[in-house]
């Protein structure tokens, strides 16, 4: 008896241990199907664009007739040459979210097989899962093209961002025709937003006219507008506030008009700019030869962003800024108000079936003329890229050029001395960050689909600075800058520099070598320059600008002149994003306002400078010395333009007043 109940017991035991294990193993195979539907990634991929739904036709490999239907820039920027005006902004993508999550092959509904990759015959696929994230990671577009990481930026603070892709190659536009890209100043953006329920962070840590000491390697210091200062420059601080600036050689560089709220900067090219912060907060901006500005602030979801409407001979446009504090600075980063379908940006992105012939139609252009051995574009175009490398690049010179005729700055007839022309490598770089900005803008459209705003910090130079890349910036207008040696030197348009190490966390400006130069007075290819991180973002600002206009091109102008026809996934609307509801409209006044600011400049300079010499006269310039084996560019740099020029040949003299310099070859051989 005893033992029939023991057996019993042992078959209940048996029984319910079975059970039991049973058990478990449903909940284990419930969890791993959870996990295996819902993916967690522990690392964000790339997230190149996909690749279209269908191939597109195979383009034409013959060159299209000169004067064909291909914008040769004339010169005109935005609303005079099929770009936009105040009420047709540029195609763009906007800027990533902070409360974002990580995104993965940001095509959504995209395919994923597309054309054949011309190089290797396969075609890359991308899945489309979504995986929320506390601090959330916006990968760029992933493909199977070599470099085309993305990845994306956190929330909470500068030091997150889109890692930026490893590809390189630049992109200009054709034709002597500025196109509708906003040129930018460079200055400290106003630190006041309209309507804004609170102050936003100031505009620069340094006020003007009070020197700090800072820049490379401690051999300059911060001038009165807040950018680095050459070594031996003079500053005067006024007691009311204004305040005089004056280069080694005594000529006054930059005046900061309390009374007025005015900056005046007097480049080292002869170029004269104009800044000034209103009454209301309103920014001025102005410069002879290029587009001058209103920008006002305005507060969209408890943002703070900016319009700018641009005036250039008669015609207006707008761009539009997220404005936020980076370590100390206060900036504004570009803010797209129009993007592309997703199947766009997989066809500009990705290469193309075969390279393709185009003809710019700006082969007898002034300006092509005068940089013809600065730039050489491509004999064709393998991506969008590469197109786009050569389209920025274009429009840059040919705006220059416009800038110095209109502005009688002195041309030179000959390559100046120490010109470094763009070589295909450092063309294929500016390529490669042509495709990452791409990339990151076909991530920001994603978000801009959820409605979701832009991320300053993902969409600005926070993620360049801080993704462990090597970034290339194009210049969009001149600015100067002091070397390693503590010497002013400038560039210009279309010149290329590259950021190769991040700036130490609390910079506020960043070294970049220098990649190509015109020559002159202008940095010195492989000069290690100082760029204030306001100056950085607008020239990240600038070519963004420029991409998105040279999309609304190639989306026009798709299947003719030689570029392929877009797939049909490429061809849908440019969908509107909504920051732009809200904005303060444009005075009807400003168009005015901006020419009068040159004039009121020369005004302000005068009262500035006879109040600075009542209250401390002006430093005598040290002594001017004159060496054999000078360049042109130096004596000129010290003595200005000469009263006469004999020219014969190898052998020039330059007559001064009290002096005569002969040169043989470039180089001073005489002095007397």
């Amino acid at each position: 008896m005893q033992s029939s109940r023991s057996w019993k017991t042992r078959c209940f035991l048996f029984a319910a241990g079975m059970l039991m294990i049973l058990g478990a193993s449903a909940l284990f195979a419930q969890h791993d199907n959870k996990n295996s539907s819902n993916p967690q990634p522990s690392h964000p991929e790339s997230a190149a664009p996909a690749r279209s739904a269908a191939p597109p036709s195979a383009p034409s490999h013959g060159p299209s007739t000169a004067g064909g239907s291909h914008s040769a820039p004339t010169a005109s920027y935005p609303g005079t040459h099929g770009g936009t005006t105040a009420n047709n902004p540029v195609h763009s993508a906007p800027a990533s979210n902070p409360s974002a999550t990580v995104h993965r092959a940001p095509i959504s509904n995209a395919p994923a097989a597309g054309y054949p990759h011309p190089a290797n015959g396969t075609s890359t696929g991308h899945n489309n899962p979504t995986a929320t994230a506390p601090s959330s990671v916006h990968t760029a577009p992933a493909s199977n093209l070599p470099g085309t990481v993305h990845t994306g930026s956190a929330v909470s603070g500068p030091a997150h961002g889109h890692t930026g892709m490893t590809a390189s190659s630049p992109a200009p536009h054709g034709g002597a025709a500025i196109s509708p890209v906003s040129h930018h100043d460079g200055s400290t953006p106003s630190h006041s937003v309209t309507g804004a329920s609170r102050t936003p962070p100031p505009v620069n840590p340094n006020k003007p006219g009070i020197p700090k000491e800072s820049a490379i390697d401690g051999r300059a210091h911060t001038g009165i507008l807040g950018r680095p200062a050459p070594r031996g420059s003079q500053q005067v601080q006024l007691k009311n506030g204004s305040a005089v600036q004056r280069r080694p050689n005594g000529r006054i560089s930059d005046v900061h008009d309390a009374h007025r709220g005015m900056n005046v900067h007097h480049g080292i090219n002869g170029n004269t700019r104009v800044v000034v912060v209103r009454a209301d907060h309103s920014r001025v901006f102005a410069e002879r030869g290029r587009p001058g500005y209103v920008q006002r602030g305005y507060v969209y979801h408890g943002h703070e962003y900016s319009r700018r409407t641009y005036y250039y001979h008669g015609r207006a446009y707008d761009r539009y800024y997220r404005g936020y504090p980076y370590r100390g600075v206060y900036i504004n980063v570009y803010s797209p108000v129009r993007y592309y379908p997703a199947g766009f940006y997989g066809w500009a992105y990705n290469p193309w079936y075969h390279p393709v012939v185009y003809s710019w139609g700006w082969g007898r252009a002034p300006w092509y003329g005068y940089y013809g051995g600065y730039f050489t574009p491509y004999p064709a175009y393998a991506t969008a890229s590469l197109w786009l490398t050569d389209y920025i690049i274009s429009n840059e010179l040919a705006a220059a050029y416009q800038a110095r005729q209109e502005s009688q700055i002195q041309m030179d007839r000959e390559a100046a001395e120490g010109s470094a022309p763009l070589t295909p490598e450092v063309k294929q770089m500016i390529a490669d960050e042509v495709k990452n900005q791409l990339a990151l803008e076909n991530a920001e459209a994603q978000q801009n689909a959820r409605n979701q705003e832009p991320d300053p910090n993902s969409s600005g130079i926070a993620r360049m600075l801080t993704d462990g890349k090597t970034h290339v910036f194009v210049a969009g207008s001149s600015l100067d800058v002091v070397n390693a040696d503590g010497n002013e030197c400038s560039i210009s348009d279309g010149d290329a520099l590259e950021l190769a190490t991040p700036p130490p966390p609390d910079a506020t400006s960043a070294n970049l070598i220098v990649l190509s130069s015109k020559g002159g007075r202008e940095c010195r290819k492989s000069d290690t320059v100082a760029v204030t991180l306001a100056d950085l973002q607008d020239m990240q600002n600038h070519m963004r600008e420029t991409i998105d206009q040279g999309l609304q091109e190639l989306q026009a102008k798709q299947g003719t002149g030689g570029l392929p026809a877009a797939p049909p996934s490429a061809r849908g609307a440019a969908v509107d994003a909504p920051i732009a509801q809200g904005a303060p409209p444009p005075d009807p006044n400003d168009a005015s306002a901006v020419n009068q600011q040159l004039a009121e400049a020369d005004q302000a300079e005068k009262e500035v400078t006879n109040e600075a010499q009542q209250e401390a006269p002006a430093p005598a310039a040290g002594p001017t010395t004159i060496a054999l084996g000078q360049s042109i560019d130096q004596v000129t740099a010290s003595l200005g333009q000469p009263e006469t020029v004999v020219d014969l040949g190898p052998k020039k003299i330059y007559k001064y007043q009290d002096m005569k310099v002969t040169f043989k070859d470039g180089r001073v051989a005489d002095v007397e």
